[in-house]
């Protein structure tokens, strides 16, 4: 009957916790109020089309770039950071789904133990003297003393080599008495130990929805890493591309400048001007000069950058870098989407909408801290007791039972936690509402940055080619002797502006470019990465 009743016992605390409650809010993704179109208007080269930016960088067509961003995603130190963390965040979730299991423990011990008991003994009662034996296997010894008083003390010693038997001294009394035994044992003891506290008010659960939740964020911070690294490595391409371009138009207009100078010198050889003509023409070529360490300087640093943003040392792309190239092209076509878009494809969004799920899954975690904990304990011991093989006692010892535990009394700790918690996922919230206005920002300044620049460019190269005509006018007429000197001069500094210019523009571009891809969340899911969490919403 004991053992039924126990048997039922346990059934209706696991059927409790199996359809227990989860206590706490369930998660639902926020309702943010997100504009249908772009506030910015779009250009000729973007559309509202589904953007298909995964690998943006392969729509400039410049083998290079690609190779570049490829091993900066295999090497850069900032994702294996992320990649570590992540892993931190899945042995997180591992040591938080552990608490919805049972603990089992195993225990052995050895024990060498001497105890002392009455025995009776052999004595002569003619002598009233005492016997002593030893017997140890293989051999045994007695001995009788005579007591003091008698014909005189004596020691009788009596060896036996051929028996077999436990070591055992045995001292005896006068008289018939009892004396003591000391035997040694050999002591073998093993058992087992369970417990399992019963998740009944799901706090071990919501536990595991927060890791879960925390270990889905750190992926999204891995995937906002990548977002970052593949536009850093396409902007200091941009860049490094830019300045070598500057540098060749800066040595083109050196070389143009010399021009001038001889011309003036010429003229001046001749008598046809005065030296203010060939002091302006060098001051003119000594400031060009003067460009060129600059954009030198540029050059090396984007080197240096990227060859860190690969994982190595800053002269890692040195010779690989060094040799000019143009600039690529910017793509026809720039496929923008709509703004909810966002919303799905911005890891930074999504990070801050899984720790938003964490925060509220541990207000379900701590409010569980306020119901009785309920366990369930079991052990299994065993142990022999065997005496040199004379005599082997097995004793087995069992037990399962539950137990309940409830805080009594706590000075409100428990619901200053559940305070502390909604304090949190109200912050949660707040970054992330803060997040998806903050992607809209980033779109819109990158659409009207790209858009502006497109426009810039325009100008300038209109302007650059306008230029270029008046130097060569100028320097005709500057020739014959129809106009003086600083028509030339004018003519040169107006176009070696606009050159250097468009230069800088077009460079500009492709960074905007760039800004945009990233605002628009590209890059993240270069492998095929779905990006898809699970669940989001707790069974109540």
């Amino acid at each position: 009957m004991k053992t039924s009743a126990l048997k039922t016992a346990i059934a209706g605390i696991l059927a409790v916790s199996a359809a227990g409650c989860v206590v706490g809010p369930d998660y639902e993704r926020p309702a943010t109020a997100v504009p249908g179109r772009w506030n910015t208007p779009l250009g000729g080269g973007e559309t509202e089309g589904a953007p298909q930016i995964a690998q943006w960088w392969r729509s400039f067509g410049d083998p290079l770039l690609d190779s570049l961003v490829r091993r900066a995603l295999d090497a850069n130190y900032d994702l294996r950071t992320a990649e570590s963390r992540i892993m931190e965040a899945r042995a997180s979730e591992s040591l938080a789904q552990s608490d919805l299991w049972p603990a089992l423990n195993a225990s052995a011990a050895y024990r060498r133990v001497q105890s002392q008991k009455p025995s009776p003994v052999s004595t002569d009662p003619a002598l009233g003297g005492a016997s002593v034996s030893f017997s140890q296997q293989g051999a045994s010894v007695s001995a009788t003393m005579l007591p003091l008083g008698a014909a005189g003390p004596s020691v009788m010693v009596s060896p036996d080599f051929t028996g077999s038997g436990n070591s055992r001294v045995t001292v005896g009394t006068p008289q018939g008495g009892k004396g003591s035994a000391s035997r040694r044992n050999n002591l073998y003891q093993a058992g087992f130990d369970a417990s399992w506290e019963l998740d009944i008010f799901g706090g071990a659960r919501r536990g595991a929805e927060a890791a879960r939740a925390n270990r889905e964020a750190a992926e999204e911070a891995l995937r906002d890493v990548r977002v970052t690294l593949t536009a850093e490595v396409a902007r200091q391409y941009f860049n490094l591309r830019g300045a070598q371009a500057s540098l060749d138009i800066a040595a083109k207009n050196i070389e143009l400048l010399r021009g001038s100078l001889e011309l003036a010198q010429s003229r001046f050889d001749a008598g046809l001007t005065t030296m203010l003509d060939v002091q302006n023409a060098t001051a003119q070529l000594a400031a060009s000069e003067a460009a060129v360490p600059g954009h030198a300087a540029e050059v090396q640093y984007a080197i240096h950058r990227l060859g860190v943003l690969l994982g190595g040392e800053p002269g890692l792309l040195q010779n690989e870098l060094s040799s000019a190239a143009p600039l690529p092209a910017a793509p026809p076509e720039v496929p923008v989407g709509l703004p909810s878009d966002l919303l799905r494809r911005r890891p930074d969004v999504r990070r801050a909408e899984r720790q938003l799920a964490a925060a509220t899954a541990l207000i379900g975690a701590a409010t569980a801290d306020l119901f009785p904990r309920v366990s369930l304990t079991g052990s299994l011991t065993g142990q022999d007791d065997a005496l040199y093989g004379i005599k082997r006692n097995a004793n087995m010892l069992w037990s399962i039972g539950p137990g309940v535990s409830w805080p009594v009394f706590d000075a409100g700790r428990i619901r200053a936690n559940i305070r502390i918690q909604n304090a949190r996922q109200e912050q949660a919230l707040a970054g992330y509402e803060k997040a998806v206005m903050s992607s809209l920002e980033d779109a819109e300044n990158a659409l009207v940055a790209y858009a502006q620049e497109q426009n810039r460019l325009f100008s300038l190269e209109k302007s650059a080619a306008a230029g270029a005509e008046a130097v060569n006018l100028a320097t005709d007429l500057y020739a014959k002797g129809l106009v003086t000197y600083l028509h030339v001069l004018d003519a040169e500094r107006t176009l070696s502006a606009a050159e250097a210019q468009c230069v800088q523009s077009r460079a500009n571009v492709l960074i905007h470019l760039t800004a945009l891809f990233k605002a628009l969340g590209g890059g993240w899911d270069v492998d095929g990465d779905s990006g898809e969490n699970g669940s989001e919403t707790a069974a109540g």
